[in-house]
C-alpha cells in the first residue's frame, strides 16, 4: 500500500504539559483507521495538528509525500484533507442545500460566489442523495436532528472532494439506527477515499473498524485489529486498570464502557 498520511516524531507542548510525545503514525490510501484512547490521550491534539489547526513543538505531517507541518488551514484543506468537529459546524438558518452548496464554493472562482446558484450542481444533488437527506434539502439545517446534521456535516466535507477524511466522535449522541447508517456511510467512502475516525463508541469500533491507533498519555500505544487491540494487556490497563477480578486471573474485556 501507498502511505498517504506519515507522522513522524511528533510532539507538542501547551505550557509545559506535553500533550503528544514522539508520535509516529502511517496512514495508507483507501484505510479505514480508529483512533481510541481515554480522554486526554492526544487524539483530538493530533488531528489539529494534521489539519493546522494546533502547531507542533518538533515532528512532522507528511501528505502525499508533502511536508504540512507549518501549512495555514486552508492551504491544507485545498490539498485534500477533510475533517469534521465533534459538535456539527452547520449554517443553521440556511437550507441543506445551501450548506452544501457553500461548501463547495471554494473551488469557484471569486466573482461566481456572489452570484445566487439557479440549479443544483451534479456534485451536490449526488452528495445529498448519498448523505440521505433528500427529503429535507429544503429545510433549514437548523431544525435537522442531531444525527441528520451530523449527516450534513460529512457532505459538506464531501462536495469539497477531499482524499483524507478526518472524523471527530461522528456517531456521538445519535440513536441506534443513525449510528448503523453512520458506519455503513463510513464503510463506503473507505471504498473511495481515506478515512480516520476518532470515537469512544465501543460497540461501533467493533462493528466497523478495521485496523485500530490506540493512543495513551501523548503516545501511540499499540496498533492493529479489533481483536489485536481488545488483547493487548496494555490497553486492559489503560482502560481499566488492574481489576481485583484481573489480578485473580478473569478475563477482561479492556474496551467495555471505554468511552
Amino acid at each position: 500500500m501507498t502511505a498517504l498520511l506519515e507522522v513522524q516524531n511528533l510532539s507538542v507542548d501547551f505550557d509545559g504539559f506535553r500533550a503528544l510525545n514522539s508520535v509516529d503514525l502511517t496512514i495508507d490510501e483507501g484505510e479505514l483507521r480508529f483512533l481510541i484512547g481515554p480522554n486526554g490521550a492526544g487524539k483530538t491534539t493530533l488531528v489539529d495538528v494534521i489539519t493546522g489547526l494546533t502547531r507542533a513543538s518538533s515532528g512532522e505531517v507528511r501528505f502525499e509525500g508533502q511536508v504540512i507541518t507549518r501549512a495555514k488551514e486552508h492551504a491544507i484543506v485545498r490539498m485534500g484533507i477533510g475533517r469534521s468537529f465533534q459538535t456539527p459546524t452547520v449554517f443553521g438558518s440556511l437550507s441543506v442545500l445551501e450548506n452544501l452548496d457553500l461548501a463547495a464554493s471554494f473551488r469557484r472562482p471569486l466573482p461566481a460566489l456572489f452570484r445566487r446558484q439557479r440549479r443544483v450542481g451534479s456534485v451536490v444533488s449526488a452528495t445529498i442523495e448519498r448523505i440521505g437527506l433528500s427529503g429535507v434539502a429544503r429545510n433549514p439545517a437548523g431544525t435537522l436532528s442531531h444525527g441528520q446534521q451530523q449527516w450534513l456535516e460529512i457532505g459538506m466535507l464531501l462536495v469539497q472532494s477531499p482524499k483524507l477524511l478526518l472524523f471527530d466522535e461522528p456517531v456521538a449522541g445519535m440513536s441506534p439506527q443513525e449510528r448503523m447508517a453512520t458506519g455503513e456511510l463510513l464503510q463506503e467512502l473507505a471504498r473511495e477515499r481515506t478515512v480516520v475516525v476518532i470515537e469512544h463508541d465501543m460497540a461501533f469500533l467493533r462493528l466497523f473498524a478495521r485496523k485500530v491507533t490506540v493512543l495513551h498519555e501523548g503516545t501511540v500505544l499499540t496498533e492493529g485489529s479489533v481483536e489485536e487491540v481488545q488483547s493487548d494487556p496494555r490497553v486492559r490497563e489503560v482502560y481499566l486498570g488492574r481489576s481485583r477480578d484481573e489480578r485473580s486471573g478473569a478475563v477482561v474485556d479492556p474496551v467495555v464502557g471505554a468511552s
